[in-house]
């Protein structure tokens, strides 16, 4: 009998997005020991380029995808993860392996446990590749003066990557993983999937558990994906919901399908655009703003209503934001900024003692204008429309060299005001600049329809065809 040779894999297996690398697992025409060890290759190559990685664990991923290939070889498939290699960010407690937070007070910091993300991906057969680089305890950065420096944007080195989920914007945007988690407090999920050209999803507030996740604000932080594509976002969601009665902000609602929907385009649908936020706005790129407008078109070509609304002025959205985020971070890191002020990196400390000014009647002033705004978004315009989709980044990546040594960087990202609501929100590329950097937009839905807002996402993606174009650095 001549034995049949396996199919040749028409593109590098790093290219691969879940979904193609889970059906050729299970067809047996790749495994998960090829797909990781492609990935710890790639991230040995070109990671010293980057530095995305703070810790990769070599071992770990290897028994990983021993025990992923094992358990299919046995006829056991848990889900869309299983096999798949991701990374999590530096803030993902990790049982037995080093997690630091980017930072000098936990630079030797290895806990007993894993968060209940890491758990979820494990369990679900997940291989792990280590753990990405952030802003110190995602919060001050990109910062030169800690123990492991700032990763840098593939799409060109001299940029940033945005923050405070850097290491795993670059990480994924190089093609080093499909998927790594981040965290989002004020944008710090949607900021890198900017300026590195990925998806990157902020799920609705409590639908995915931040227990074992170092908080940054309890009222603003939200855990979710950043991915190559929006569909390997919607895998790794299908994997990372759920309810945790631990986790006093969890939400007790039933599961999301988030897969069956992707593919049924955005026929019909209705969406909102509060130009209002970004038109005529001073530092607006006209680059991003023909981008944004190009999509918009993409759009309505697909089959969906656009309207122009209002909403409240940004800058309030984004003033609560700011009083809420900097209030509980001081509140979370006191103890270590009085005890060991000198450890902290120069952006971090500079940014958590602005808490110390602020005054109880901020905070109540904050959380009762949080409510208001939440009712302007979710009942004035959310209402009528299917989604809300709007501008993100203001410019491109920002570049290193135009740091003020003097005080922490100001992105211009137009991402705090959907996390003072909780909605989720889609960050997405809709192009490249003349200057070959991702330009962006995000989309905005309902509370718990994330997979409306990643339907509408993956639409708009093969609209592109933007996921076809990698940064220089990953070929």
């Amino acid at each position: 009998m001549t034995e049949l040779s396996p199919k040749p894999i028409s593109k590098p297996l790093f290219e691969l997005s879940i979904a193609e690398a889970g059906q050729m697992i299970r067809s047996g025409e790749v495994t998960s020991k090829d797909l990781t060890e492609d990935a710890l290759s790639r991230i040995e190559s070109l990671d010293g380029q980057l530095d995305s990685f703070i810790t990769v664990t070599g071992d770990r991923a290897r028994a990983d995808a021993e025990k992923a290939d094992a358990d299919f070889a046995a006829g056991i498939d848990k889900g869309p993860m299983q096999g798949i290699p991701y990374a999590l960010k530096d803030i993902y407690m990790t049982s037995g392996i080093l997690s630091t937070c980017h930072s000098k007070l936990l630079v030797d910091n290895v806990p007993d446990h894993d968060s209940v993300v890491g758990t979820k991906l494990a369990e679900a057969g997940g291989v792990l590749l280590g753990k990405t680089a952030t802003h110190e305890f995602a919060y001050g950065g990109p910062s030169f003066d800690l123990p492991f420096p700032p990763a840098r944007n593939p799409w060109n080195r001299d940029c940033m990557p945005g923050g405070s989920s850097s290491g795993s914007g670059a990480a994924v945007a190089a093609g080093l993983c499909r998927m790594a988690m981040g965290s989002d407090t004020g944008g710090s999920i949607r900021g890198p999937a900017s300026y590195c050209g990925t998806a990157g999803h902020k799920p609705t507030y409590g639908l995915v558990s931040r227990r074992g996740v170092f908080p940054l604000s309890f009222t603003l932080d939200h855990a979710g994906p950043l991915a190559w594509t929006v569909g390997d976002c919607a895998a790794t969601m299908q994997v990372i919901q759920g309810f945790d009665p631990l986790d006093p902000a969890s939400a007790n609602v039933p599961e999301i399908d988030f897969l069956s929907g992707l593919g049924d385009g955005v026929e019909g649908m209705k969406f909102a655009v509060p130009r209002d936020f970004f038109d005529g706005k001073p530092g607006m790129d006209p680059e991003m703003l023909a981008a944004f407008d190009a999509s918009i078109e993409k759009l309505k070509a697909l089959g969906a209503t656009v309207d122009v609304v209002k909403l409240p002025d940004f800058e309030l959205f984004n003033a609560t934001g700011r009083i809420i985020l900097t209030a509980e971070a001081f509140g979370i890191h006191e103890k270590d900024l009085i005890e060991r002020p000198l450890d902290f990196g120069q952006y971090a400390m500079m940014r958590m003692y602005a808490g110390a000014g602020l005054t109880a009647m901020d905070l109540v002033q904050a959380l009762r204008a949080r409510r208001v705004l939440s009712k302007a978004v979710n009942k004035s315009v959310l209402g009528s429309y299917d989604a809300i989709i709007t501008a993100l980044a203001f410019t491109t990546a920002p570049r290193f060299d135009e740091m003020s040594r003097d005080e922490p960087p100001s992105y211009t990202l137009q991402s705090m005001p959907f996390n003072v609501t909780g909605n989720p929100a889609l960050a997405m590329p809709t192009g490249l600049s003349s200057d070959g950097l991702p330009l962006s937009l995000q989309i905005v839905g309902r509370p718990f329809e994330d997979a409306k807002v990643l339907q509408i996402g993956e639409a708009l993606e093969k609209a592109t065809g933007l996921i076809a174009t990698r940064p220089p650095l990953a070929a």
